[in-house]
């Protein structure tokens, strides 16, 4: 089996677009190829073929390998739902709920599956990419760790370490990795990565050659910054952190970011729109009043985001903008959120509760049962779209007289207001499809050019794959990742 693992110095230093285009690049040399990461924290997720959840960077990477996503992709999934505590997936299917004192005790236990799932992917690969999580220069974390060197070790995969030069730091963050790590850690680290490069790179020869001889570590390229990153779908909501642009005479489409908003990349093929302006709205701004349409996205944690969108005075924005005859739209969380109610009554997302909705929909939600995960097919609005479903609860109603969505089984879901302003669905990935987003553009009077989403993604990966062709030694980390464990 050869595989070969990329860690960074820290969060947000690329790895996961890295491994993606890795996995491009080898695919289009005729390899074989499989993503894997072995614990990852997101609240957005998608829906496997073998009908589990894993992280949707690692569904955007098997996509770049040109294979199904699988739950080996990604064995252990985190999804963070508030007062440090998470929902833990295994192999795609929801295993219980932790808190952060519990991960760090039990975590180690899971290190069994998570190599049973690198392995069974290993079997059917000729080489397998493996993203690390975080950083291993975080110490702190070492013991029971399964994510970095914990799991580099156990599997005996060679590693090459990231460090991003754009943030500044890149000689002392790699060097310092090298130099606060165990040392048996280290013999697992065989080379480096300068990730984000503006500029001439000549300009870094001599910190590239000083980061060599400060390690011991062979340099694999030093990448330049990759325009076409920003076309990959949203993982970290660290993107959720960049000030929006002005619309600049564009029609405004506004999401307000709850505390635990998941899945907001529903909303990406919306940056495919020249026409338009997708503002996320951050906490202690009003949405804005020009907005021509505003979306709810999901939530990890629907009651307590429902509390957090009234705690910012955004649900008297999202009623004054209905009363002025403008549309609204909830997908997931955000559709619960649109009904009369929501109750908890098993306490699946905290204290067992019923609260009152928004009331823009006549439809109550209970939360509760088993989770909801596939992938669907249908029509809305009269056109196509393709997604999937990933929640926990039921909501019924008057409303749903008026579905949203109707799916090629037959099935029907979601729920219409009596107005036709409000629509509300549990399907992700409904703005996918260009045609499927023209009808909502054509709701706004803007005529809608932008691609399929899939379609842009796969061109951003090929993009991506040439850059790193380019820039990479691509033919030394395969040959590194021979040095993987055989047995």
């Amino acid at each position: 089996m050869a595989a070969v693992m990329l860690q960074g110095t820290g969060s947000d230093v690329g790895k996961s677009v890295l491994v993606a285009g890795l996995c491009r690049a080898l695919a289009n040399r005729g390899l074989r190829v499989r993503p894997f990461k072995p614990q990852n924290m997101s609240n957005n997720a998608a829906v496997t073929a073998d009908g589990g959840e894993i992280g949707r960077a690692q569904a955007t990477q098997a996509l770049a390998a040109r294979v199904p996503a699988s739950v080996d992709m990604n064995p252990v999934l985190l999804k963070p739902q508030g007062d440090r505590t998470s929902q833990l997936i295994v192999r795609g299917q929801m295993r219980g709920i932790l808190k952060a004192a519990e991960w760090r005790q039990g975590r180690e236990g899971l290190l069994d599956e998570v190599l049973a799932s690198y392995r069974r992917l290993a079997a059917e690969a000729d080489i397998v990419v493996i993203e690390g999580a975080g950083s291993p220069a975080e110490i702190n974390l070492r013991a029971g760790d399964i994510a970095n060197m914990g799991f580099a070790r156990a599997a005996g995969v060679p590693v090459v370490l990231i460090g991003d030069i754009d943030r500044g730091g890149v000689i002392a963050s790699l060097v310092g990795t090298r130099a606060v790590i165990d040392p048996e850690d280290a013999t697992m680290i065989h080379g480096f990565l300068v990730n984000k490069f503006r500029g001439d790179p000549a300009l870094f020869t001599d910190g590239y050659r000083a980061i060599a001889e400060r390690t011991g570590w062979r340099g694999f390229g030093v990448v330049p910054w990759l325009k076409d990153a920003s076309r990959l779908p949203s993982e970290d909501a660290v993107v959720l952190q960049r000030p929006p642009a002005p619309a600049d005479g564009r029609v405004v489409i506004a999401c307000p970011i709850t505390a635990h908003i998941a899945n907001f990349d529903d909303l990406d093929p919306l940056r495919l729109e020249p026409e338009v302006e997708l503002v996320m709205v951050p906490p202690g701004r009003p949405i804005p009043a020009e907005a021509a349409l505003i979306v709810l996205a999901g939530s990890k944690t629907t009651i307590a985001d429902l509390r957090f969108v009234r705690e910012q005075g955004w649900d008297i924005d999202i009623l004054a903008h209905h009363r002025r005859g403008r549309p609204v739209l909830g997908l997931c969380g955000g559709y619960q959120m649109l009904g009369r109610s929501i109750a908890d009554p098993l306490g699946v997302e905290g204290p067992a509760e019923a609260v009152a909705g928004l009331g823009l929909l006549v439809v109550d939600t209970v939360l509760g049962g088993d989770k909801t995960l596939v992938e669907v097919r249908g029509t809305a609005n009269g056109a196509a779209f393709d997604g999937y479903e990933i929640h926990l609860g039921t909501t019924t109603g008057p409303d749903t007289a008026r579905p949203a969505v109707r799916f090629d089984s037959g099935r029907v879901d979601g729920a219409v207001s009596a107005d036709g302003l409000v629509t509300g669905s549990y399907v992700h990935g409904l703005l996918g499809v260009a045609g499927q987003r023209r009808t909502w553009l054509a709701r706004l009077g803007v005529a809608g050019r932008g691609p399929d989403h899939r379609a842009s993604v796969d061109a951003a990966l090929d993009s991506i794959a040439d850059e790193l062709e380019r820039h990479v030694d691509i033919d030394a980390l395969v040959a590194l990742s021979a040095l993987a464990d055989r047995d």
